[in-house]
Order: C-alpha cells, then structure tokens, then sequence
C-alpha cells in the first residue's frame, strides 16, 4: 500500500516536472490570483540551520519568496545583496522575506551569512521539487535549477505578483511596489 501510494506521488510529480520542462525554459506559470502551494523546506537563516514552513510564515503577514537560481553565482549574488539592502523595508510592510535555489544547495548557510549579510532565510530545494510546485525551473542546465522568480503571497495564500526576470535588479522594486499596492488596498476597504 505504502510503495503504490509512493509510486503513485513518484508519477504525478514526473508528469508534473514533464509539463514544466517540456518547453527548455518554464517561466512563472502560477499567476497573480492564485493559491501558492504550501511546502516546507530546510535552509538558513544568518548562517544557522532553519526550518521553513509557508503555511507558518503566512499566518505572520505575506511572503516574498523570491527564487534564485544558484548561491554564489554573479546574479544571484547581485541579487542576495539587493534584496538585504532592502530587508527593513519588507520587514516594515510586515512581509516575510525568503529565497530559495535549487543550485548550490550545500552552501545556503554560508549565502545566507555572506551574501544575504543575515537579514533573510534562504532556502535549499533540492531536486527543485518546490521549484517546481511554483512552475520556476530553468532547464537550461544539465541539472535542474530555479528559474529566478519572484512571488508576493497574500497572508490567504493568494498569488498578488508573478515576476520572471533574469535581470536581478528588477526583483526588489517589483515585490516592493506589489506590497504597497496590496497595503493601499486594504486600506481602502
């Protein structure tokens, strides 16, 4: 019983993984309305081990979950250091800040103190299995690597921004300006 109900899982997420490979690079198929799928993860925060849970983080306010493709990698790293400058004002919106990479997975602790200068979790996704769960893979690589992508997720678990960019720079001031859109909202209702 227990082998087929793996097997069965094994299957779905093969077919799954096929539908967002099929085309050499997925882009952020989940889209603004959306439900995130809830996952946990291992990672670091400021060099130490952490544990991760999506369904935890929103019952404290939304998340930024911003997907990277590689820790200690040119854009990334550009990334990393962008995203901490910008930590306090996540934080003052009540947000929940947290990447995650596919790549590089044994060095999340060491990212997440150098190049994340401890301001924010990052996440270890091996397999890209939660990677894939948000439809943010790049195949372009022998193994399978987070496509960068970033999400704002509504405390309720809806999808307010689907961003896809290769330009790092780009993702700070798209979930920032998703954030104060989503707070002007609530404001007016």
């Amino acid at each position: 019983m227990f082998l087929s109900a793996v097997s069965g899982f094994l299957v779905t997420l093969s077919v799954a993984a096929g539908a967002c490979l099929g085309s050499g690079t997925a882009h952020a198929a989940l889209s603004q309305g959306a439900s995130a799928p809830d996952f946990t993860l291992q990672g670091a925060l400021a060099g130490k081990p952490f544990t991760f849970s999506l369904k935890s983080a929103l019952a404290q306010g939304p998340v930024v979950l911003y997907f990277f493709p590689a820790a200690f990698t040119t854009g990334c790293t550009q990334e990393a250091h962008d995203f901490a400058e910008a930590a306090e004002q996540f934080h003052a919106s009540g947000a929940t800040l947290v990447g995650i990479t596919a790549g590089n997975t044994d060095r999340v602790a060491e990212f997440s103190k150098v190049e994340c200068r401890d301001k924010f979790a990052v996440l270890a996704d091996p397999g890209a299995l939660t990677a894939i769960l948000y439809h943010s893979v790049n195949t372009e690589h022998q193994t399978l690597l987070s496509q960068r992508t970033s999400y704002v997720i509504a405390p309720d678990g809806t999808i307010l921004l689907s961003f896809t960019s290769n330009n790092p720079e780009q993702h700070v001031v798209e979930t920032l300006d998703a954030l104060k859109k989503w707070h002007a909202g609530k404001r007016q209702k």
